[in-house]
């Protein structure tokens, strides 16, 4: 029985209380992505290569003890809703050294007699940097679940038996409907530095550019620089005054969207503040 496996260098990213309560009950309702650089709704599917790691049922990165969600960092996120395991490590075109977190394909599957052929939507949320991710022009390393969930019903374990399939995939505007933007402190920050993971994006759902205001200063926006994977980082050399307002441009679109004072005075590491805002879908 394949599984196929990569190694990460990156850190465990986990978020500890959350500023408000997010509940488990909200669904992923994936739409077809409308920007002009990609192919339209009614356009043909690309082709592109699909492996899958982890366990047969699990996340992909739940089983790298030193890593759990991947080189993205969502920890604990991507076994739970939205994300709800259905995951991708990206090979370098999807993952675009991680700028592409949390950006949202379907990919299917017709070829084998086990495919059911229908679209079944995934997020990036790892990188998987070599071997034939890296040769392929478009690899997705599937988790264990969505491999499995492009089979016919009942047989999602003789699809995974198989291990490499030639599949579809295309572009899609990622929707959380009922989520807004989530800021998760880095656990290193301090009253100089700032560090924080975005998740939960609509629209585009990965992120190109990050900027902070500082309470104090009502009309500069000082731009962040992205630490790794979805966290992006601000060190100073000074001291830093909360509330702070983060600005997010996505990286195809370009879209932005502003979320006013979401990190408040008296910020703590490694707490979840939940934004008002999301990219409009």
């Amino acid at each position: 029985m394949p599984h196929f496996h990569h190694y990460y260098s990156l850190f465990f990213f986990a978020a500890l209380l959350s500023v408000s309560l997010i509940t488990p009950s909200f669904s992923f309702h994936p739409k077809s992505f409308n920007v002009s650089m990609y192919q339209s709704p009614d356009s043909d599917w690309s082709p592109a290569v699909a492996t899958w790691y982890g366990s047969r049922d699990g996340a992909g990165s739940d089983v790298v003890v030193l890593c759990s969600g991947g080189a993205c960092g969502y920890g604990e996120a991507v076994e739970q809703p939205p994300f709800s395991s259905l995951i991708a490590a990206g090979g370098p075109s999807l993952y675009k050294s991680g700028k592409a977190c949390g950006a949202c394909y379907q990919v299917k599957c017709s070829e084998k007699a086990a495919c059911s052929g229908n679209p079944v939507t995934v997020v990036i949320t790892d990188s998987c940097p070599g071997g034939s991710c890296a040769s392929d022009s478009v690899h997705f390393d599937l988790s264990g679940t969505a491999f499995g969930a492009m089979a016919a019903a009942g047989r999602a374990d003789e699809l995974r038996n198989l291990g490499v399939l030639q599949i579809q995939h295309k572009r899609v505007e990622c929707n959380y409907p009922g989520r807004s933007i989530n800021f998760v402190v880095d656990s290193g920050s301090n009253s100089n530095y700032f560090a924080a993971l975005i998740e939960y994006g609509d629209g585009d759902g990965d992120v190109g550019s990050v900027e902070l205001k500082q309470a104090l200063d009502s009309y500069s926006w000082t731009p962040m620089q992205q630490s790794w994977g979805a966290v992006w980082k601000l060190d100073s050399g000074s001291a830093l005054q909360a509330p702070f307002s983060l600005k997010l441009t996505s990286l195809d679109s370009g879209k932005t969207v502003v979320a006013n004072n979401v990190i408040p005075a008296g910020w703590k590491p490694g707490q979840t503040y939940r934004s008002l805002v999301n990219f409009d879908t």
